[in-house]
């Protein structure tokens, strides 16, 4: 089984290749962006032929919410055009795809879980290219797995844990948001949940209707403060944190004040068992 991964370099692509010894019946290839342009079909289409991939892993994606606003052309060119190119070619290639998108398809204002079949409303640019990435996918090819994640960090890249690591040993004190409430994603985590898809029985012997969308974060619910506290609290670092309300800390984008996911359809589906988030930040 050979399964081609996408955005090698990014912090999901870099979990993947943490997990990837621990399973040797699946040959990996990791491409990053130097060695596959998904926004260049006939890049898509050579890798493709040289690897003959039985599953995708799209990992890649323009991911800088705020950056997006400014660079919509950008945006959309990766998280839409890219994600398109690898449909055709998965298509062309029998391949099934998984595609990671994110819970800024949603507006945030709902105040419970939502589901798979909640009504998209992205508020920004990033939200609005993963959703139409989303849409050219289902539109271009049936075999595919859009799983929907948020808050992802890890100990690889840039993310919300690093960064606070890195403000605490520069500063004595920090403010972070805590009226936005979501839940933190190891990508150590969602990385076994991709492998454990494609494992699956069920999965190397489909129904139509198990290809759609699925949600995955780590299980409960926090804020923004809440998970720097905890960050600081699991690493034993003492630093003022002061919880401020997001008219405090304007963005160019606009966030979800509530984005919490879901995840009965992908756990009763594969029978995941998801860890809580406190205990998977732990874990680290």
């Amino acid at each position: 089984m050979v399964v081609l991964v996408t955005g090698a370099g990014g912090q999901l692509g870099q979990s993947l290749q943490f997990i990837a010894p621990n399973y040797p019946a699946i040959q990996f290839a990791f491409c990053d962006s130097s060695t596959l342009d998904i926004t260049n079909l006939n890049n898509v289409k050579q890798l493709f032929k040289q690897f003959k991939p039985t599953f995708c892993i799209n990992a890649a994606a323009y991911t800088a919410v705020d950056k997006a606003e400014s660079e919509p052309e950008k945006a959309h060119l990766i998280n839409v055009v890219g994600a398109k190119n690898l449909a055709v070619v998965c298509k062309e290639c029998d391949t099934i795809l998984l595609h990671i998108s994110t819970d800024f398809v949603f507006d945030g204002t709902k105040n419970s879980p939502y589901t798979e079949e909640d009504i998209p409303n992205p508020t920004g640019v990033y939200g609005q290219t993963k959703l139409d990435g989303e849409k050219a996918i289902q539109e271009t090819w049936e075999k595919h797995f859009i799983i929907r994640t948020s808050w992802v960090y890890s100990q690889f890249g840039n993310n919300f844990m690093k960064t606070m690591l890195r403000l605490a040993s520069e500063r004595d004190k920090l403010t972070v948001v805590n009226d936005q409430i979501g839940t933190p994603t190891n990508a150590v985590d969602l990385a076994e949940v991709l492998v454990n898809i494609i494992q699956s029985p069920i999965t190397n012997n489909p129904s139509p209707n198990l290809f759609g969308i699925y949600n995955f974060s780590n299980e409960g619910q926090c804020s923004w403060y809440d998970f720097a506290k905890k960050i600081f609290e699991v690493n034993q670092i003492s630093i003022n944190l002061i919880p401020i309300p997001t008219s405090g800390f304007p963005t160019p984008a606009k966030r979800p004040a509530y984005s919490v996911l879901d995840k009965s359809k992908i756990k009763k589906g594969f029978g995941v068992e998801i860890k809580d988030w406190e205990e998977s930040l732990r874990s680290l």
